[in-house]
Formats: structure tokens, C-alpha cells, sequence
């Protein structure tokens, strides 16, 4: 659902693009391959395209990774078939384009246009799992039990046809009124059940809502999101894929993770005591997770209460083993094994985790052009997760100081968000002056701020700094 829009003037990305050394095109030699394979016949592979598959994504996205068909097993339970673009029918190891794609890492999104980890004339066009055409694509088929537990798994190449583009606001609607089309009309049920198994578990997630910057034809508009539920249980199909895979990689001792710490308990502990002030009830025994689950952020004070959670969602970082098994091979967050293979149109990783979950499922060798790429993924991944972050948050940083340019010295009403530690001054420091995070009301930015604040309660604020060229906004306590 969107929370609130707020219409910001024209804004030029383009310095922020040449700051993070975006490029601008695909080498010849790439993007002749791309073309070439555009315009190749299907491969021979398994023909499925009488499963009426469906895509649910953001309305406007063209690069569609995913199709999903739902149905319930005769015997009890469910059936998850899950459609995956088939990257590597299209991109040739070895060759011009592989090389640029790992140049690149992923897709990086802004607001006047994406960086694309492929050529349109693939992520946009003849890999892109696009309504009424055959695709090849990877197909995960995940039987599950009445209660949500995963019974089989199956992946083959394929391909598919999906029927229909379908985007998370109208589903949602059709959700709400009980009419979703066929192939996702189970997609409430699974995905709550997936969700219950995930916080009994100890699976945590973060309802925070997301700013974004939209084009709007005349200007931009700076948006602020609340999760979706029917976006949620989308998610919860990814989640049960990817830890299928993981599965499957540990049991072949080869493969590449998604992996994070569990939260420390030093930091779990503060938390808890952070959430009596700001009136979160956390039950004794209750898991972070659970207590976490369905808060309402709209209050200002939960708002805070999420917003120091988020510390515990730190070190997620790529994990390639061979032979030897990872030390620590879960994902905190999913409290399971976990590995990346449901977006390979915008993820590099995730070619070559499906390329391994392949071919241990077919009981063959991993190809070694594979093997010898996994342990270059981690760095790789790092790096293009830096400037895809720096990206999302410099868009939304040019953003706010554009839309605030011409009110220094205004007030506006905002929610404390977090508070900084205090440092005192000694040894030639000086001492760190009182402040924090806050959000406004109106227009939906969060920024620092200084002055005496208490967290998770409302205050006045005085807009001091909103500096375009700096992306740059500051506050003081009115």
C-alpha cells in the first residue's frame, strides 16, 4: 500500500550515475552476443508451457525473473511450481557478454532508468518470462505437506509460457476480494502457512516501510511503502526455492550460500529492553521474530522499535564451499540455509548457484567453468551490493534535498526514530553533541537531526541544511 507521495520537481541523476561509474551502454562485442541470442530458436529441453503460469511483479518492471503456478496435491499438501528465467540458455560462458555481466554484478535501479546486469534485447525481451511467449526457463517443483514442510523438490530446463503480467497493487485488490486467478489462488494459504513455519523457526523480518522515488511524467514523487501482504507471501515462494537449493548444494558439498549471523544475544537483550519504553509488548520467551511480526508502523513509536531492530540484520554476505563445508552456512534472518537463485535477470550469483543445483539434481559433475566462478563470487557480489546500495540511497538522498531546497528554516512534525549513543569528550575528543534519526510526517524523509530527543516520541523539528548538490538534508529540535 502506499502510504503517501509527495511531488518533487524535475531531478537530473546523472551526477549521482557518473559518481558511482554507471555505464552507459554494453560493449559491441556483448551486446552483439545478447542479439545473436535473442534471436535463437528455444533450446530442446522439457516442454511445460501447458502450466498456466502468471508473474507477479511491480507494475512498470519489464526484467521478469519468476512465474509461479499454485496447485494442491491429490494425496494432501501443496505443489509449488516455480519458473525461473533460464540465464544461461542465453549467456555463453567464456564469452564477451559473461565477462560484462560480471563487470556489472546486477542491475542497479534509479529512478530515470535501470543499469541492467543483461541487454534489454534479454532481461527486457528474450529471457524475460513476458506474458504469451515460450521462455526457457529453470523449473523448481517443491511439494509440500498440509502444514507448509517441504516433501520433494524437482528442477529441471524447460519451457514455459506464462498468461499473465500481474503486478502486487492489483493482486493485492484481488485478494481482498477473493477473486485471484487460478494459478495464485493459493498464494494467501501457502505463503501464511511458509511464514508461521519461518517464525517458529526463528526467522526474522523487518516491516519497514520503503522510500522510493517515482517518475510521474511532469516531475518525481518521493514515496513512502508499507508492505504488502500478497507481496509478502510472493516473497515466502523465493524463500522456500532458495532454501531448496541451499539444500540441495550442501548435500552435493559444492555450491554458493546467502549467509548471515544470528542476531548476538547482547544485542537481542537490548532490544528487549528498548521495547518496554516504547510500548511493544515482548511476552517472556517470545522470539525476536514473533514479536516483530505484524507491528504496526505507523506509530511512531514502533516505528523506532523496528528501526533499532534493524541492527540485528547485519553481515549478510555471499558464501562459495567446495568439498569442505561453511563453517556457518545459514541465513539468520531465515533461520535456515539459504542461497540466491530465483533472480538471475538482475543477480549475477544466481546463474551459477542454479547452474550447481542443476546439475547435482541430474546427478552430473558441476561444470568446472562453474566450479572455478564460485569462489570469485563473494568479492564480486560485495562489491556491486556497495554501489547498488549507494545508489537506492543516494536517489532518495538527491531526492529529499531537491524537494526540501526551498524550505530552510520551515518546521514540521516527526517521529524520533533513533537516538545516538552518547560519547563523552576526553583525550583531545570532543564530546559527541545530542541528536539522532528522525521521520517526518510530511514529506515522507528521514534525516539526522540535533537536539534532545526521545526515542519513538513526536517533536517539532527546524529544516537547517537541504543541499542538492551535497544530497544532503539536516534537522535541529524546534
Amino acid at each position: 500500500m502506499v502510504i503517501r507521495r509527495v511531488l518533487a520537481p524535475r531531478i537530473d541523476f546523472g551526477a549521482l550515475r557518473r559518481e558511482l561509474g554507471l555505464p552507459e551502454g554494453f560493449p559491441a562485442a556483448a551486446q552483439r552476443e545478447a542479439d545473436l541470442a535473442a534471436a535463437a530458436p528455444p533450446p530442446a529441453v522439457a516442454d511445460r508451457t501447458d502450466i498456466p503460469f502468471v508473474t507477479v511483479d511491480p507494475a512498470t518492471s519489464r526484467d521478469l525473473d519468476q512465474a509461479m503456478h499454485l496447485t494442491r496435491r491429490p494425496g494432501g499438501g501443496y505443489r509449488v511450481r516455480y519458473a525461473i528465467a533460464d540465464v544461461l540458455t542465453h549467456v555463453r560462458l567464456g564469452g564477451d557478454l559473461e565477462a560484462e555481466t560480471w563487470r556489472r554484478g546486477q542491475t542497479v535501479y534509479l529512478p530515470d532508468g535501470n543499469v541492467p546486469l543483461h541487454p534489454h534485447t534479454l532481461s527486457e525481451g528474450a529471457a524475460s518470462l513476458l506474458p504469451d511467449a515460450d521462455r526457457a526457463a529453470v523449473l523448481w517443483t517443491v511439494d509440500l505437506d498440509a502444514d507448509g514442510g517441504t516433501v520433494a523438490v524437482a528442477l529441471e530446463r524447460a519451457l514455459v509460457r506464462s498468461r499473465a503480467k500481474l503486478d502486487y497493487a492489483g493482486v493485492q485488490r484481488d485478494a481482498d476480494a477473493g477473486r485471484l486467478p487460478e494459478p495464485i489462488a493459493l498464494l494467501p494459504e501457502i505463503g501464511a502457512l511458509l511464514t508461521a513455519r519461518g517464525l517458529s523457526r526463528g526467522a526474522i523480518s523487518l516491516p519497514l516501510p520503503e522510500q522510493d522515488v517515482e517518475s510521474d511524467g511532469d516531475g518525481w514523487r518521493l514515496v513512502l511503502r508499507g508492505p504488502v501482504p500478497m507481496e509478502e507471501h510472493n516473497a515466502q515462494i523465493s524463500l522456500l526455492t532458495g532454501m531448496a537449493a541451499a539444500d540441495i548444494m550442501l548435500a552435493g558439498r559444492i555450491g554458493l550460500l546467502r549467509t548471515m549471523p544470528r542476531p548476538r544475544p547482547e544485542a537481542v537483550e537490548r532490544l528487549r529492553l528498548a521495547a518496554g519504553p516504547l510500548g511493544v509488548p515482548w511476552p517472556d520467551g517470545t522470539p525476536v521474530g514473533q514479536v516483530l511480526d505484524g507491528l504496526d508502523t505507523s506509530q511512531p513509536r514502533v516505528a523506532a522499535f523496528v528501526d533499532q531492530a534493524a541492527e540485528l540484520m547485519r553481515g549478510a554476505a555471499y558464501t562459495a564451499f567446495d568439498g569442505e563445508l561453511p563453517e556457518q552456512p545459514e541465513h539468520g534472518g531465515v533461520a535456515a540455509a539459504y542461497a540466491h537463485v530465483t533472480a538471475p535477470l538482475r543477480r549475477l550469483a544466481d546463474r551459477y548457484a542454479t547452474e550447481v543445483c542443476l546439475a547435482l539434481h541430474e546427478g552430473r559433475d558441476v561444470p568446472e567453468q562453474v566450479r572455478a566462478a564460485l569462489p570469485k563470487l563473494p568479492e564480486a557480489m560485495a562489491a556491486t551490493d556497495r554501489i547498488a546500495g549507494a545508489a537506492t540511497r543516494g536517489a532518495v538522498e538527491l531526492a529529499e534535498a531537491v524537494l526540501l531546497a526551498h524550505r530552510v528554516g520551515e518546521t514540521f512534525d516527526a517521529a524520533v526514530l533513533d537516538v545516538d549513543e552518547p560519547r563523552p569528550a576526553g583525550n583531545g575528543r570532543q564530546g559527541r553533541p545530542p541528536g539522532g534519526t528522525i521521520a517526518l510526517d510530511e514529506p515522507p524523509v528521514r534525516a539526522r537531526c540535533t537536539g534532545e530527543l526521545p526515542l519513538g516520541e513526536r517533536v517539532r523539528v527546524r529544516l537547517t541544511v537541504a543541499d542538492p548538490a551535497q544530497r544532503r538534508v539536516a534537522f535541529e529540535r524546534a
